[in-house]
């Protein structure tokens, strides 16, 4: 029959032990589907690969008998062109929402391929950051004005910005790589990341004086525990890394090689070679047989955790408040490169993976190559005047005395 307007609203749904369907002479595979309850619906049914698909139009009353007939057309239309309507929808459905790459990210990249605590800190930045905003969202949908609303929201805080926007560079690389989006498609290309003030802040000669100081006195009344004195020291005198000082293990320690071997760090497996106040440090800390770590916490087999509430308190009493612990590393290569290390050496020193990382303290190295460029025009000059001898430009500080008086000043009053 020719679906009509009367036919529709006189149409009643019949108990045929299933759904009561009417369909039209006039355009194959278009019909009205007619429920227990009364409801009609304007359908169209059609084949791909010999399976019958059945996609709904709309409600009869919310659509014309005209308007349902022409979008039923069109879908006829695109099934003729090669295309499946009702299974790209079913598809589309079912597709990988920003939660589901999250939970994938995390579990096959982050836990499998980063360090713990990188993997805590992407975990919080999708809770914090991303899942609020876009947890329920297709990956496939998501568009560089998504993340540049993200981008910009953190503006006021350009690290966290530009962490996050790392974060899902890489997770819409994966992405890719796992069919859930085109290729090439990754939505952060073209976003700027927001410049970053480097912080700077290396202690001065008087400032590890004083913090000398007050480790020593700390020390001498128990203010704070010898673990908390000897994890300060160790990171003044290695400028390793605080997880490393504190989850050292004495079997990484090699008292007749002058090293530390660690099986683990930011960048993989590490040697820290150590100077003469770090040998006698770790010779004097007490080393019991129920405790693995160097700088051992409480309970036993485990490792001292917290040194940020002491350390605001040593810091405050040594009137350096704007120091961080991170800082006592900056001085650590502060005074190496002050002190004429070649930039090479003293990343290999820090234990850098990249160049780039150690470049931030060329500028502490101007006075050597200063005096190395003063002694070469001197040569020079000298030889241009008939060999007349000129005065040699006065030799920087190098590395011995420095070094000496560096470790004097922290090593002084304290207890053998």
């Amino acid at each position: 029959m020719k679906l009509t307007k009367r036919i529709l609203d006189a149409a009643t749904y019949h108990d045929q032990g299933g759904t009561h369907y009417l369909w039209d002479d006039d355009l194959a595979g278009f019909g009205v589907r007619i429920y227990p309850t009364g409801r009609k619906s304007f359908l169209v049914t059609y084949r791909v690969k010999g399976r019958q698909r059945f996609q709904t139009v709309g409600k009869v009353g919310e659509l014309t008998l005209q308007q349902a007939r022409k979008i039923a057309m069109e879908i006829l239309v695109e099934v003729r062109h090669g295309h499946d309507p009702s299974g790209e929808r079913q598809a589309r459905s079912k597709a990988p929402t920003m939660a589901d790459l999250a939970t994938r990210f995390m579990v096959e990249h982050a836990h499998v391929k980063k360090k713990p605590s990188s993997a805590k800190t992407d975990d919080s930045m999708w809770k914090l950051y991303v899942l609020p905003k876009l947890k329920k969202r297709k990956v496939a949908d998501i568009t560089r004005e998504d993340v540049a609303k993200l981008h910009t929201a953190l503006s006021k805080t350009p690290y966290a910005a530009n962490r996050m926007l790392e974060l899902l560079r890489k997770s819409f690389n994966l992405a890719e790589i796992w069919g859930w989006r085109r290729d090439g498609s990754n939505p952060c290309r073209h976003i700027q990341k927001y410049k970053e003030e480097k912080r700077e802040r290396y202690l001065s000669r008087d400032e590890l004086a004083r913090l000398a100081e007050t480790l020593n006195t700390a020390e001498a009344l128990g203010a704070e525990t010898p673990a908390t004195i000897a994890a300060l020291r160790l990171l003044i005198f290695t400028g390793c890394r605080l997880g490393e000082i504190l989850k050292l293990r004495w079997a990484e320690v090699h008292f007749e090689r002058r090293f530390l071997r660690l099986a683990d760090s930011k960048t993989g497996r590490k040697t820290i070679y150590l100077n003469a106040p770090a040998l006698e440090l770790l010779a004097n800390i007490d080393r019991p047989d129920d405790n693995p770590y160097v700088i051992r916490g409480l309970k036993p087999d485990t490792h001292l955790v917290n040194l940020k509430d002491p350390w605001y308190r040593l810091r405050k009493q040594a009137g350096i408040d704007d120091v961080r612990i991170h800082d006592l590393r900056h001085t650590f290569a502060s005074f190496g490169a002050g002190a004429g290390l070649s930039l090479p050496l003293l990343g290999k020193m820090l234990g850098h993976s990249q160049p780039a990382t150690t470049q931030r303290y060329a500028h502490l190295a101007a006075d050597p190559v200063l005096w190395a460029v003063d002694r070469v025009g001197a040569e020079l000059q000298a030889a241009m005047e008939g060999g007349k001898g000129r005065p040699e430009p006065s030799s920087p500080t190098i590395v011995e005395p420095i070094q000496e008086e560096w470790l004097a000043s922290l090593t002084e009053n304290q207890p053998s």
